[in-house]
């Protein structure tokens, strides 16, 4: 276990970067050694940083905590990089890597040919790279172009620390919006609200503050609708009764009734909210959720339709067999359900704990197996998949296992595309799924299969809304 202890006091760090030990290109995070003004000994550095090379100067500001497992380290909170102005930085930066078509050969040769000259040399005359023997255009283009870059992401990073987004949030604005990021930000901060894990309204709106933006403006209004539907979400909630909606944010927003009506109507024309009636009372719907809600009813009904994967069964029969097989005499109701299983094509069983769910799953389970039925268990924690397993002597998956999760780009790689290899699938504890997650299984479930949910309505809430 690493533990460390830190000061409270922010302190100030400035000095060249000797060498980057470890850098993170996805979320910034970075481990480098630092030649530090007042420090004889070279000093480690941790933070977060869209680019970071050898030979940069840096001011940082942050704090000395003691790893116990590295030893003391800078962890700075906001930093700022400049290209190196002395010869001994400007060939390291240049021979680092970051520099695509230079390495420390090449470094070295540009350094003793144009001295402190070199980035003007390679931005404003790059012809001239072309008297080191394997350079030509085509090289010193690319080299040029790596160097203009390099120039674009500090002047971001410089933009996004000027209007008070701290480092490791400007490295995700950075790596969303590249080059377009500075645009983005200007015509519509709220945007990262929408785009970015970790950047909520509130973070966004203080940015857009400091950019100038209005309280008044409608861009803040419309982006504060969705905020609060957003805050809904947390307490399990789809949407919300319009009156409500209204007051939630304009007590959020400060705005008036009149303003909130036209960004409201204006969400409602662009599609990114939906208005619905609800038991006569009109309510207010994300997009998103609202389609879920829909597409899962849609794909229930379908599912009932059509035939049964095990034609039929004898109830009469199958009960009386699969008794013997447990060793347990079914209660009336375990009976009905058994019987409702065999002739259906979609059933939810539901019931506290202790009322027989348990047996009158694994009684299903027995009976169609014998019947050659390909059945997929799964449930929405480890912890239930393997209860599962154990109570039914069948294999149980997680959702996310089930749907085979891509952990490169974050999307399901199974669905109505690539659907499940099942005839039947059983799904336990579905009170903690969410719409987003029931709706991105039965989109995997085949057309042919069908489907039995167990629900313990004393179970824990869903992990999302719906």
């Amino acid at each position: 276990m690493t533990t460390q202890a830190q000061s409270s006091e922010r302190e100030a760090l400035a000095g060249l970067v000797e060498r980057v030990t470890f850098h993170n290109a996805d979320n910034g995070f970075f481990v480098l050694l630092a030649k530090a003004r007042g420090h004889r000994d070279l000093v480690t550095v941790i933070g977060h940083a869209a680019i970071i090379s050898a030979g940069e100067w840096i001011t940082a500001s942050g704090e000395w905590i003691n790893n116990h497992t590295h030893g003391q380290q800078f962890k700075a909170h906001f930093r700022r990089a400049s290209t190196p102005t002395c010869i001994d930085g400007i060939e390291k930066y240049l021979g680092s890597g970051m520099i695509s078509g230079i390495g420390p050969v090449y470094a070295k040769k540009m350094v003793k040919a144009f001295g402190e000259k070199v980035f003007d040399i390679i931005e404003t005359h790059r012809e001239r790279l072309r008297e080191f023997t394997g350079i030509g255009a085509f090289r010193a283009k690319r080299i040029t172009a790596a160097l203009a870059g390099q120039k674009i992401i500090r002047e971001i990073m410089m933009f996004l620390h000027s209007h008070g987004v701290g480092t490791a949030r400007s490295v995700r604005i950075y790596k969303t919006y590249g080059a377009d990021a500075i645009q983005v930000m200007t015509e519509n901060p709220y945007r990262l609200a929408r785009d970015i894990r970790g950047i909520g309204f509130k973070i966004a709106d203080a940015i857009a503050i400091k950019l100038g933006i209005e309280k008044t403006a409608m861009t803040r209004v419309r982006a504060g609708i969705s905020y609060a539907l957003t805050e809904a979400m947390d307490d399990g909630h789809c949407g919300l009764p319009t009156g409500d909606l209204i007051s939630l944010a304009e007590n959020l927003l400060e705005v008036g009734p009149d303003l909130f009506g036209a960004a409201l109507n204006m969400e409602l024309a662009e599609g990114t909210v939906i208005a619905d009636n609800l038991r006569d009372t009109p309510c207010i719907f994300l997009a998103s959720l609202y389609r879920a809600e829909q597409a899962i009813a849609e794909r229930l009904l379908a599912l009932r339709r059509g035939k049964r994967p095990w034609g039929d069964i004898d109830a009469d029969k199958a009960i009386p067999w699969v008794e013997q097989r447990v060793a347990l005499e079914l209660a009336p109701t375990q009976k009905d359900a058994v019987r409702l299983a065999l002739s259906s094509k979609a059933l939810v069983i539901f019931g506290g704990p202790g009322v027989g769910k348990t047996t009158t799953v694994k009684s299903i389970l027995r009976i169609l197996s014998a019947k050659r039925v390909e059945i997929v268990l799964a449930a929405p924690t480890g912890r239930a998949a393997k209860r599962m397993n154990e109570t039914t002597g069948h294999e149980a998956k997680t959702i996310h296992r089930l749907l085979e999760v891509d952990p490169k780009h974050g999307g399901l790689k199974r669905g109505a595309d690539n659907p499940l290899d099942c005839d039947l699938l059983v799904i336990d504890e579905t009170s903690m799924f969410d719409v987003i997650l029931m709706n991105a299984l039965l989109k995997a479930v085949p057309d042919s299969a069908a489907l039995v949910i167990v629900e313990d309505v004393d179970q824990l809430p869903s992990f999302g809304p719906g």
